[in-house]
């Protein structure tokens, strides 16, 4: 799990030459504080569109019973105000790595891979030249390959071959975004 979360910090490495050149702001999920970091680095395109792209994590075991997963999403957004400022419409393409017990798998965890595409709703409220408050909701569909596995014994307890798949259209993703702009503008 672990050279998993890397290769996503590496790939959001990757973005930041991108990200620096415009109008950039960095994010923080007020579920940070509940022990599952969300964090996201958003910069203009143009005057109504942005990149935003953003991760995030849980790394925690509870009672013995995994509750890990990261997710990395980028996502195109179109403001039709202006960027950063008021109502947004998002279009995504993300993925994560997961072990975790699903609420009906008692004594059981699944460890594996998900797509994510979907949309993005959201309302960025202006608070001052650089602080913005970003109210967010997404979702779409999730497509994962997994094993699932006893939490006693470690053995493999989905009946597959190789890997078992499932996908769903469900909300994924939301919160409270507190908005920092590096580099704002002055008007």
């Amino acid at each position: 799990m672990h050279s998993q979360i890397k290769k996503i910090i590496i790939l959001i490495l990757f973005f930041v030459p991108f990200i620096i050149i415009g109008q950039t702001s960095i994010k923080g999920n007020i579920t940070t504080l509940a022990g599952i970091p969300n964090f996201g680095l958003e910069t203009n395109l143009g005057k109504k569109t942005t990149f935003q792209v953003d991760i995030m994590a849980s790394f925690w075991t509870v009672n013995g019973i995994p509750y890990k997963f990261g997710v990395l999403i980028p996502e195109f957004r179109y403001y039709p105000r202006e960027s950063g400022n008021g109502f947004f419409v998002g279009a995504h393409i993300g993925g994560g790595t997961f072990k975790l017990q699903k609420w009906n798998q008692k004594g059981n965890y699944e460890e594996g891979y998900t797509i994510l595409f979907g949309a993005t709703l959201g309302y960025q409220f202006l608070i001052n030249d650089r602080l913005n408050l970003e109210l967010f909701l997404g979702g779409g569909s999730q497509q994962a390959n997994y094993k699932g596995y006893s939490l006693e014994t470690g053995e493999r307890t989905d009946g597959a071959t190789n890997y078992n798949k499932s996908g769903e259209f469900l909300p994924y993703r939301g919160g409270i975004m507190l908005v920092y702009k590096l580099n704002s503008k002055k008007k």
